[in-house]
């Protein structure tokens, strides 16, 4: 029995998951459609397609998995591959994804309008749909967190063993040392990383909500996150414990802060064209970005998320670091973040 549920769980922990989103009308052979592979997963997402497909009558079909396995995936496809339309989470991956040839241009006016600068494709192969800010998170009871404003004091000397950091694998954290050389340069950025490092309290955590958990829990000071991770547990949407340890740390945003996107784009060898780009335009409208983002916590394209709790953590700025400027320095970053110990 204990075999049979093992080999269960390994059947369907390696399927994709795949959703159909239609109107009523009756399927046949000349019926519009478009199908997304997605690196994003939230059921709430699934409302945004049902509601594009009964404005438009396209259906929507949907494949979730991780970016990097859609990234692959869609390598291995070529010319094969099935998918319209290209959704992925963090800079670097969709930057990439229009480097290893996935994406093709898009002209599209309603996108040039909707997008803001800095947040699409200057070749106009992808554009963002929704905004995700990286913060630090702190235990009071443990650092001073007035003396915390900017991702640099993490190196100061006085945070020895008390400093906790997602894993160098972590897409964000790449993108955040990208935007580090793009404002303050190799050098400086290669002191802060070491400093940071060397201030590291115990393993490289696996992901954001076991930074917050650490936090709370004393096990360190403070740590980086995207903001989106701790309003998420401070709302129950992970149970009453996580509420509760979210609950003790303090949410500290820099000034200008590092932002993040989740963004789409038209895979190279669509067959729908026409509906992908529809749909792209409807995602990063403002009732779609705002639909994508709001259940989600994360930020639309042109306002901040208004949710009470996402209000409670600040107003914030931007830096002036474009995306495309993180893709560019992805390689250099994941080099440097090796040199510095960051597992």
């Amino acid at each position: 029995m204990i075999k049979l549920q093992k080999l269960k769980r390994l059947f369907f922990s390696a399927l994709t998951l795949t959703f159909l989103f239609n109107t009523n009308i009756p399927v046949n052979s000349t019926e519009k459609e478009v199908k997304v592979y997605s690196g994003r997963h939230y059921n709430t997402d699934r409302g945004v397609y049902k509601k594009f497909a009964e404005e438009t009558g396209i259906k929507v079909r949907l494949i979730e998995a991780a970016g990097i396995s859609l990234i692959e995936r869609l390598k291995r496809e070529g010319k094969n591959s099935q998918a319209d339309l290209i959704l992925l989470v963090d800079a670097a991956r969709i930057t990439n994804a229009a480097k290893a040839g996935l994406l093709q241009r898009i002209d599209s006016l309603n996108l040039e309008n909707d997008v803001p600068d800095g947040l699409k494709d200057p070749g106009k192969e992808w554009y963002a749909l929704t905004r995700r800010v990286r913060v630090m998170v702190a235990n009071p009871k443990v650092v001073d967190i007035n003396k915390i404003r900017d991702y640099t004091d993490l190196a100061d000397p006085s945070l020895k063993g008390k400093v906790c950091l997602r894993n160098r694998k972590s897409p964000y954290n790449q993108s955040l040392v990208a935007n580090q050389i793009v404002n303050k340069g190799e050098s400086e950025t290669k002191a802060w990383l070491s400093g940071m490092i060397s201030n590291v309290s115990k393993p490289f955590f696996p992901g954001d909500i076991a930074i917050v958990r650490a936090v709370s829990k004393k096990k360190c000071g403070v740590g980086i996150v995207n903001h989106y991770y701790v309003a998420r547990m401070l709302a129950g949407v992970n149970g009453r414990r996580d509420s509760l340890y979210a609950k003790k740390t303090s949410v500290i945003t820099p000034n200008p802060v590092h932002v993040n996107i989740s963004a789409g784009g038209i895979a190279r060898y669509a067959t729908n064209k026409s509906e992908a780009v529809k749909l792209l335009e409807f995602l990063a409208s403002p009732e779609g970005s705002k639909g994508l983002a709001a259940p989600t916590f994360e930020h639309p394209l042109k306002e901040v998320n208004q949710n009470q709790i996402v209000k409670n953590f600040g107003e914030f700025t931007s830096d002036k670091v474009t995306v495309d400027e993180l893709g560019e320095n992805n390689s250099l970053a994941i080099k440097m973040m090796k040199e510095a110990g960051w597992n």
